[in-house]
């Protein structure tokens, strides 16, 4: 396995560490938001190695938007539960990165390649400062109200560009996939 792949694992593996220490021990978010930022720093870190060393393989490109997809659906279920997110936004992300993976699943059985979009991408950047700021919101005292309110800001503009990604997403789909019928 190449260092790309690995850092991708090493993102696999720090997600339940990412889970504990918002959950069972919310009152050190530093801990959690070090976690947080160290595993997207090693999506950075394997797109770029993958690419400069020209080292992308099968295994690594099947592997990073699952890794992706489960630091965000971890972070964000968990923030529900210390009641940093509400449920239903929760739902529609994970719904929507649930149907996009299996769109391009599907494209993709048909030899089209539904390529990652710039809306995806913002929605992923945005995902990950509202994240950010709703972990710092569980520090408490005076810390904890405007990451609570910008990142709650954060996370309605990331469900906006999710929902806008994702018709993107299903209208590329229908311009070019044949349904055999």
């Amino acid at each position: 396995m190449n260092l790309p792949t690995t850092l991708t694992v090493v993102r696999i593996f720090l997600v339940p560490f990412l889970v504990v220490f918002l959950i069972a021990t919310p009152r050190y978010p530093a801990v959690a938001v070090a976690i947080f930022l160290l595993a997207v720093f090693t999506d950075w870190l394997d797109g770029h190695l993958a690419r400069r060393r020209r080292q992308v393989t099968t295994l690594g490109t099947l592997l990073d938007p699952i890794a992706d997809k489960l630091l965000i659906a971890a972070a964000l279920i968990s923030l529900v539960e210390v009641d940093r997110v509400q449920a239903w936004i929760v739902v529609l992300l994970v719904g929507r990165d649930i149907a996009v993976t299996g769109l391009r699943g599907i494209a993709a059985a048909q030899g089209i390649v539904i390529a990652a979009s710039d809306w995806g991408k913002a929605k992923m950047a945005a995902e990950v400062v509202a994240v950010t700021l709703l972990i710092l919101s569980l520090r408490g005292g005076a810390l904890r109200g405007w990451p609570l309110q910008a990142g709650t800001v954060v996370l309605w503009g990331a469900t906006a560009i999710a929902v806008l990604s994702g018709v993107d997403y299903f209208r590329k789909f229908w311009r070019r996939v044949d349904l055999g019928g």
